[in-house]
């Protein structure tokens, strides 16, 4: 399709909240953002295009123009009143969003940033993003680290600092006319869009690079289309495609032909029926008939590692090992696990395994209470949080560090927002807010998996803490002793507990039932340990006012500690108790199934030869690939 043009210079409409206050203050002369994307209440949170909600008639790039407005950064008014960083500097980002999936101004299920910048204080600039539009999308411009809510801010900056409107305003009643007077006369921190252009789609290549490498420019007669559909079929399948299997897929071909379509519909039905094929949908692990064991054969093991580091199906020189046979070689076995995990398609391995091993699939679940926790939104730290962890296995697994860094380390991975959490704002600079940096960690009780907010977050439920189920965690993913169900006459917190106090004396009464007792002298004790930290993981040393926290406690081995730093300490001591944790994880994520009894001996061989390097991370995968589990079906 031809590239189109569309401008937007004026009729900026806002949504219905806005849009009496801002015709009759600025005659919609500009679009404002003024909030960022996690409000509860949307006013000001996200700015579409009304006038190009019918979205972008075709697929494909467009290159986005807005000459936007940064203003009122530094601002007269308490900063707590808008839940934003002043320091920061305003970013501008944009979204897409579908009108027939809900109001364009209303949060939508898939709105993932399609690109984002930095804006200068005070100053109209123009800036350019090109980003990839499916047809009926239409960009929406987000403020990323605007306000937390807008909706109050109006009275309670007319309340607050009235002095500083004028006489005649200063009685103002209502809540639009309320609106109207302080988008006038206030100061509140926001981005206008002065201009915005469209244009594209940009460079659409025909065919696309995807017909190109499907179709090859192949003839559309039958030897041409068994070409194409081998090819097909051969990368579908993850190994060559038998005579008999491309043989089903041109009979589909001949039986469309036949009803009167025309060749290329034919092809693509053929292709279809590929994708429909269980060689397609399953991972099929047949086995060498040759070898003496159930040992995969090559194109197997090609599918097998493919899937475990990079999610995906393996690559052309991936199967060109298989090919050949030289993948069944240890030494060549070895050197594509290195070529893959220095790919950036290795980020797949971090995030899957991270979520499957930590549980951080759920983290946001059971989100914290707004009230209560209002930097969680304020500043998205669902996203940072997981972004954390990932970075901090991805660094290991780039330097081939040791795994004990994940119980212990000196070091992390933060933007401005974690980093005030963590209690260190100086660590991030302003100007470098929402980017990451590795930052060093003033002392031991933030280092490691069990200080990272991730953890913490994902094992609360969101109001409060609970020795418990932080305790289950630990005994689960860290140390791989995960405690027996409870029994089922035993409800989870005994309902006789009047009296106690603090959480430690609930537990304590919860234990004097024998049933409970054996089970909660392993779950508590760590748990307790990590009670400082709060739902989101912030440092705290009291639940209230009136009652402390106390962490001390005694494994079920009876290593006695005070705090979480000597909990960590333990831990490390008892490192290879982890490392036989991560390597039955590593292999059960590989293997697509759970470790058994039998499979006892491969792990602690994988140990025995990782262990005088202090289980080091890329290491222990290697091994883990050169295994009989990962080899053999």
């Amino acid at each position: 399709p031809p590239a189109r043009k569309w401008r937007f210079t004026d009729d900026f409409t806002q949504q219905p909240e806005l849009r009496y206050s801002h015709t009759k203050v600025h005659q919609n002369k500009f679009m404002v953002l003024y909030e960022g994307m996690n409000s509860d209440k949307h006013e000001g949170g996200f700015a579409p295009l009304l006038a190009f909600k019918d979205g972008v008639p075709a697929d494909g790039y467009y290159e986005i123009r807005v000459l936007a407005e940064a203003l009122n950064r530094d601002h007269p008014y308490d900063p707590e009143i808008f839940g934003s960083d002043p320091a920061e500097p305003f970013r501008l980002g944009v979204v897409p969003g579908l009108a027939s999936v809900s109001p364009l101004h209303e949060p939508q299920p898939i709105q993932p940033i399609l690109g984002d910048v930095v804006l200068p204080d005070n100053k109209k600039q123009w800036v350019t993003f090109r980003v990839w539009l499916d047809r009926g999308f239409t960009p929406r411009f987000i403020f990323p680290n605007g306000a937390l809510s807008i909706r109050n801010t109006y009275a309670k900056v007319l309340r607050k600092y009235n002095d500083q409107f004028p006489v005649e305003v200063r009685d103002t009643t209502g809540i639009v006319e309320t609106r109207a007077v302080v988008m006038r006369y206030g100061r509140i921190p926001q981005i206008r869009l002065h201009e915005v252009t469209i244009e594209g789609p940009l460079d659409p290549a025909w065919p696309t690079p995807s017909q190109k490498l499907i179709l090859a420019d192949r003839p559309l007669d039958p030897p041409g289309m068994r070409q194409t559909l081998a090819a097909f079929a051969a990368r579908a399948y993850r190994r060559p495609a038998r005579v008999d299997e491309i043989d089903r897929l041109m009979d589909v071909v001949d039986v469309r032909l036949q009803a009167g379509h025309s060749p290329r519909q034919a092809l693509l039905d053929g292709i279809k029926a590929a994708l429909c094929s269980p060689a397609f949908l399953y991972l099929v692990e047949p086995v060498d008939p040759d070898a003496p064991t159930r040992e995969l054969d090559a194109y197997a093991l090609a599918s097998r590692l493919s899937y475990f580091l990079w999610s995906t199906t393996p690559d052309e020189t991936l199967l060109t090992a298989a090919a050949d046979g030289s993948l069944l070689e240890p030494e060549t076995l070895v050197a594509q696990v290195r070529r893959l995990l220095a790919s950036p398609r290795a980020d797949a391995f971090v995030h899957a395994f991270t979520d499957a091993w930590l549980n951080l699939r759920s983290l946001g679940d059971m989100a914290p209470d707004a009230q209560t926790f209002p930097d969680y939104f304020a500043h998205d730290l669902q996203a940072g949080m997981k972004q954390e962890t990932r970075l901090f296995t991805r660094d290991l697994l780039d330097r081939n560090a040791s795994i004990v860094r994940f119980l212990d380390a000196d070091y992390t991975f933060a933007n401005r927002a974690l980093a005030t959490l963590y209690d260190v704002p100086e660590a991030v600079p302003s100007e470098l807010a929402h980017s990451f940096q590795r930052i060093s960690l003033p002392d031991r009780r933030r280092g490691g998996l069990l200080g990272q907010a991730s953890v913490l977050t994902v094992s609360a439920n969101g109001v409060e803490t609970s020795p418990v189920i932080r305790g289950v965690w630990i005994l689960e993913n860290i140390l791989g002793t995960p405690p027996s169900p409870p029994p089922d006459n035993v409800p989870a917190i005994d309902p006789d507990v009047r009296g106690a106090k603090s959480m430690r004396e609930l537990l304590i009464k919860h234990r004097d039932n024998p049933a409970c007792y054996e089970c909660h002298r392993k779950i508590d004790p760590p748990g307790f340990a990590l009670e400082n930290f709060d739902p989101i993981g912030r440092w705290r040393t009291h639940y209230r006012k009136d009652v402390p926290i106390e962490t001390a406690g005694e494994l079920s081995s009876h290593q006695a500690f005070r705090d979480i730093t000597e909990l960590k300490s333990i831990l490390v001591e008892r490192q290879d108790q982890f490392a036989h944790m991560l390597t039955d994880r590593l292999l059960a994520y590989a293997c697509g199934r759970r470790m058994e009894a039998l499979d006892r001996p491969a792990i602690d061989q994988i140990l025995e030869k990782t262990a005088p390097d202090d289980y080091r991370f890329r290491d222990l995968i290697e091994q883990v690939v050169l295994s009989d589990p990962f080899r053999t079906n």
